[in-house]
């Protein structure tokens, strides 16, 4: 069910605040903001995320996608809302009827339905949504449309389907210069009337329910942190702890490396290597589900831990390979839960470090934003197995904070995305200890070992 804290209410048009609505893999978040980047309302909707076969992810679009975004915003109360943008996870795409309702599941990043080769991956996601496409318009040949989140949940509040063109470039080669390529599309079973509209981010696209807050093009997640993260500065490493880990390292100039994407900086005055892996809290939960989780104040030797390779669905960067499955070693009759999750927040840590290696960056210092930032001690493993100090953000809801600021692009409070700077939220640092930090280079080692086999 929603949540909400909200502390301050605006009535009176002289400040204006909008709100960001973020679909993730196991929730849907929301915050309203100031003109600021105060937070003053925040909510939450959890949905299910469905593994019905080990290779294969979904969602209930219906319930995340439609109707978790709208008990999101109405959530956000008492805040007086002018704007409203929504990101999500990328890639995604259901087949929707004339009125946007899904009659095909939701298929998520990673789902085999919709893998492809290396080639075709796009800067949002670990592949393409043309062959999501090509069983989507098997599955549902008679849809009216084929749309990925945030279309859906645009419609779904009461304006048009519409994407901004971060997600529509994971339709690449369907989707370039020129829109939808009818030609590709032909290939997919698909025509171009079947797709959303596109528009840049921050585009008004409606109102919700005709008579409420402006509706804008909101983007992919990940832009959208990066936006208000302060990762700007070469040798800045951006963390995005959610359901899936996401890392970028911050780079001078361009640099090509092998299983890693590269993608400009919103600010398209830096360079981001990296990518998004799944050793965030896909993994990460399963691992306290299934060893337990530990009591509180129990303890572990941090000179003597077992080392998780935790690829439990396959790996995105930098392997590609989804077929990779995890595996635990060196473990002893001394090593409790506490001593198996210590080791899973390693793991996680293991592959930045692993990622920022590859990338050719000497971390500074990494920027954690996501909701995964209220673990402290998968915070403290960051900083112990990177060496480096990790800067947290004040705003968990880091996303839905980006996208709000879009939000306002859509009523003229702001006309430059850069602006949104200003927003970003620093919050406390978690410096590493010394005895962790020497265990863990000896552990990365085995782990970097092991990930190779």
């Amino acid at each position: 069910m929603a949540y909400c804290d909200a502390r301050v209410m605006f009535g009176d048009g002289t400040v204006t605040v909008t709100a960001g609505v973020d679909i993730g893999t196991t929730s849907v978040k929301a915050v309203a903001v100031d003109d600021d980047g105060r937070v003053v309302a925040r909510a939450r909707v959890p949905h299910r995320v469905v593994v019905p076969e080990p290779d294969r992810l979904e969602h209930d679009a219906n319930q995340a996608w439609r109707r978790g975004p709208r008990r999101a915003l109405a959530g956000l109360v008492p805040a007086h809302i002018d704007a409203v943008a929504v990101c999500s996870m990328v890639p995604s795409l259901t087949a929707v009827d004339r009125a946007g309702r899904a009659i095909a599941p939701g298929l998520l990043y990673g789902d085999s339905r919709g893998m492809t080769e290396l080639a075709h991956l796009g800067p949002g996601g670990d592949g393409s949504i043309v062959p999501m496409l090509r069983w989507m318009s098997g599955a549902a040949p008679d849809a009216h449309g084929y749309w990925p989140a945030t279309a859906v949940a645009s419609r779904a509040l009461g304006g048009e389907a519409v994407v901004d063109y971060g997600v529509a470039f994971t339709a690449s080669p369907m989707f370039g210069a020129d829109g939808w390529d009818a030609a590709v599309g032909a290939t997919c079973g698909a025509r171009p009337e079947q797709m959303p509209g596109v528009e840049a981010p921050g585009a008004p696209i409606g109102r919700v329910d005709r008579t409420g807050p402006v509706i804008a093009t909101g983007s992919v997640d990940g832009l959208c942190e990066q936006l208000v993260a302060g990762a700007i500065q070469p040798g800045d490493v951006h963390v995005i702890c959610g359901t899936t880990l996401i890392v970028w390292a911050v780079l001078p100039e361009w640099k090509e490396v092998p299983g890693l994407w590269t993608i400009p900086h919103p600010d398209m005055k830096t360079m981001l290597a990296g990518g998004a892996s799944n050793a965030g809290g896909l993994f990460l939960d399963w691992v306290g589900r299934t060893v337990g989780r530990a009591r509180p104040g129990a303890g572990f030797d941090v000179a003597n831990l077992p080392v998780w390779v935790p690829y439990i669905r396959g790996e995105r960067v930098p392997h590609h390979d989804p077929s990779l499955r995890a595996s635990l070693h060196g473990l002893d009759l001394t090593h409790g839960p506490a001593a198996l999750q210590r080791a899973a927040w390693e793991a996680s840590g293991f592959v930045v470090r692993q990622l920022v290696e590859r990338a050719g960056v000497t971390p500074r210092r990494l920027v954690a934003t996501g909701g995964g930032t209220r673990v402290a001690g998968w915070m403290q493993a960051l900083a112990d197995t990177n060496a480096v100090p990790v800067h947290v953000s004040a705003v968990p809801e880091t996303a839905a904070l980006g996208a709000a600021f879009m939000a306002r692009l859509a009523v003229g409070a702001d006309s430059d995305l850069n602006e949104a700077a200003r927003w970003v939220a620093a919050g406390h640092v978690v410096e590493p200890d010394g005895a962790g930090v020497r265990a863990s280079a000896e552990r990365f080692r085995r782990f970097v070992e092991r990930s190779a086999l």
